[in-house]
């Protein structure tokens, strides 16, 4: 796999990885959560933060063993985290969208 192609690989994957907090009710898309007999399960904000967080790490693992694969691996400093914690937020502004602004009909 090229430079370019793992590039858009990990792009890929960190735009998925960003709105799976928000697209599904389950905990990291396999984990069904409990909920009061009758009502429909719903996670808290907090605990799709959570979700994100967790899920940032994951995809920087597969950033890594993708770069590790293609040649030298970079050090990466503070900078860099400074960088890609907002843009991995930015990435889950869709899901966010269509979770908590989009208007539903009755």
């Amino acid at each position: 796999m090229d430079v370019s192609s793992s590039s858009w690989l990990a792009i890929a994957i960190a735009l998925a990885a960003a709105n799976l907090p928000f697209i599904n009710e389950r905990l990291f898309g396999i984990i069904p959560l409990k909920s009061a007999p009758g009502a429909p399960p719903n996670k808290s904000g907090w605990l799709r933060v959570f979700e994100l967080l967790v899920l940032y790490f994951v995809v920087g693992g597969i950033a890594y063993l993708l770069e590790s694969r293609i040649g030298n691996v970079f050090v990466q400093v503070k900078e860099f985290y400074m960088i890609t914690v907002p843009l991995f937020v930015v990435l889950a502004f869709p899901g966010f969208v269509l979770r908590y602004l989009r208007k539903r009909k009755h």
